[in-house]
């Protein structure tokens, strides 16, 4: 049957309907007992920051550290096995990019229930521009990732110290050029800063338009545990299709953060005026404008598209369910008290 805008009509079946008061008070103290497992509560004798930008802080630098810590000790593994090792390098590009896909996946998963895990300032910039970012978390978050890189960075060396030490006796160089490499992104001598500059905003494109699309629950929608996963192998992809011209930083963090480290820890200043200082800034400035635009091409080609609540409210079929609620025979229990109804009201009766 329709209605009188012509949409279907549904009418469901007669029901039974069975409401006690003891199933009432166990669904009480069911709520009652989770409500009191979630409590924060501290552990120990260590109070919990109950400050939500110092709890964020902590969030974005310990999940950036992670993802340093995990990418660029792939780099370092490439990197200070190539010439000292008697069998070649034990790895090769492939791995490098395998091993930033999981460190941003494990960067995700420590950091993603407290902050989002953003790990990257472009991408949080694009965030607070779309509303999702509060712009005065935005200085935190940025703060949090550029020193969570820095201190990965340090541990870098520290691990592979002897490493890199033996590779420098066996190159006879100190500090150079190619194990700056293991920190920070440098150009192939072929590209130009212009094409650098478009390489780092396409490549910064394509993963907000990635992150997204993973993220926005009107879309496919995929399980929350497993976005990590699939932002991972985002940055997996990136990296096999666009990785050869400079590295593939696409995150200002990843890169000015070990950079800045690289020019403290005994490389000079080689790290920022390489190419007459016409390089440093550009996985910098290019990441965050291609995470804006990438926001903006995924708002107008698929964001802003989708049908309003009303819409759909007027597309739905209109189901009326009908329920007569009459006494039914519950199990031989004493703690069921059936109700009996009338047009507007349950009253209480006794079981026959």
């Amino acid at each position: 049957m329709a209605d009188e805008r012509g949409l279907e009509v549904v009418v469901l079946p007669e029901s039974r309907l069975l409401i006690s008061e003891g199933t009432l008070q166990d669904a009480a103290r069911d709520i009652q007992q989770r409500d009191d497992k979630v409590k924060t509560k501290p552990v120990g004798n260590m109070p919990l920051f109950k400050n939500v930008y110092v709890r964020e802080f902590l969030a974005e630098f310990l999940g950036t550290f992670i993802l340093i810590i995990f990418g660029n000790g792939a780099v370092a593994e490439v990197v200070l096995s190539a010439k000292t090792n008697k069998g070649g390098s034990v790895n090769d590009f492939f791995s490098i990019n395998i091993g930033y896909g999981l460190a941003v996946a494990f960067g995700v998963y420590v950091a993603g229930g407290v902050s989002g895990g953003h790990l990257n300032p472009a991408v949080s910039l694009a965030f607070a521009v779309l509303k999702k970012l509060k712009w005065r978390k935005l200085p935190v978050y940025m703060l949090a990732q550029y020193i969570g890189a820095w201190v990965g960075s340090a541990v870098i060396l520290m691990i592979y110290y002897d490493a890199l030490t033996h590779h420098e006796v066996v190159t006879g160089t100190f500090r150079g050029n190619d194990t700056a490499g293991i920190f920070a992104s440098y150009p192939q001598e072929f590209l130009t800063w212009g094409n650098g500059l478009a390489d780092q905003i396409f490549g910064t494109m394509l993963l907000m338009l990635g992150i997204l699309a993973l993220t926005d629950e009107r879309n496919s929608n995929p399980q929350k545990g497993v976005v990590p996963i699939l932002v991972g192998l985002l940055i997996t992809a990136i990296g096999l299709s666009f990785g050869f011209n400079c590295g593939y930083p696409i995150n200002p963090a990843r890169d000015l953060g070990p950079r800045i480290f690289t020019a403290m820890a005994g490389w000079g200043a080689y790290p920022f005026n390489v190419r007459n200082f016409n390089w440093f800034w550009i996985p910098v400035v290019g990441p965050h404008i291609g995470a804006l635009i990438g926001a903006v091409v995924y708002k107008f080609f698929i964001g802003n598209h989708w049908p309003s609540y009303e819409e759909n409210l007027k597309n739905q079929p209109l189901v009326v369910h009908t329920i007569h609620a009459t006494p039914a025979t519950p199990p031989a229990s004493t703690e069921y008290q059936p109700l009996k109804t009338s047009s507007s009201s349950y009253s209480q009766s006794e079981y026959r």
